[in-house]
């Protein structure tokens, strides 16, 4: 049977590191205050789409904003290391400006000395929805719950996008989320990225 499920990637609130303009990475930040309300009020949304299975970084930033939608819907929340941040090495808890002045072609290159290649980041990030696909039944939904850097390294390798055009996908807001639907070829298509409201019927279906 061809694949008829699809991926919702969201995104953590907002952190004081992420406020901060600070690399979080794996370090374990909580949520602050406009990251839980951020995270009551995309929960309540994303419960009218009726998710039959929800995953999550074990990191509590993301966990946390999971669990409202654990809340809102009854569903447990599954825990997946694979959906960590990419480990940033030397560079967590600094700033982006403290970065670019330390090691500024490196951040050109976002090569993180010491740290996580974004390869292995997709690839992981990638398995773990694999994982959390197979708590879905055909036609369902699956909601992934991460970290902006990963989330968007494991969308561009279930689309198959080469690493050198990573940058092709801008980014994830806070909060914000992406949806993956299958192609009738085999493989993934982007149907939404960085939203924060839900689409008329008509928008997802107009190809169809």
């Amino acid at each position: 049977m061809a694949e008829s499920r699809r991926v919702l990637c969201w995104r953590h609130g907002q952190t004081q590191w992420n406020a901060d303009k600070r690399f979080q990475g794996q370090s374990d930040i909580p949520l602050d205050d406009v990251g839980r309300e951020q995270a009551q009020r995309a929960a309540r949304l994303l419960a009218a789409l009726r998710p039959d299975a929800v995953i999550a970084s074990d990191l509590r930033r993301a966990a946390d904003t999971a669990g409202y939608l654990s809340e809102a819907t009854g569903l447990a929340v599954h825990t997946d290391k694979g959906l960590r941040e990419r480990f940033g090495g030397p560079w967590e808890g600094l700033t982006t400006a403290e970065i670019r002045e330390r090691w500024p072609e490196e951040n050109a290159r976002m090569e993180i000395p010491g740290g996580e290649p974004i390869e292995e980041v997709g690839e992981r990030v990638a398995e773990a929805v694999e994982r959390g696909l197979e708590r879905v039944p055909e036609g369902g939904l699956l909601v992934a719950v991460g970290h902006g850097a990963a989330l968007r390294a494991g969308i561009n390798r279930m689309l198959g996008l080469p690493v050198e055009i990573r940058q092709a996908l801008g980014p994830l807001g806070n909060c914000s989320w992406s949806v993956l639907g299958p192609l009738r070829v085999g493989g993934w298509r982007l149907l939404e990225h960085n939203a924060s409201s839900l689409p008329e019927e008509r928008i997802l279906g107009d190809d169809r």
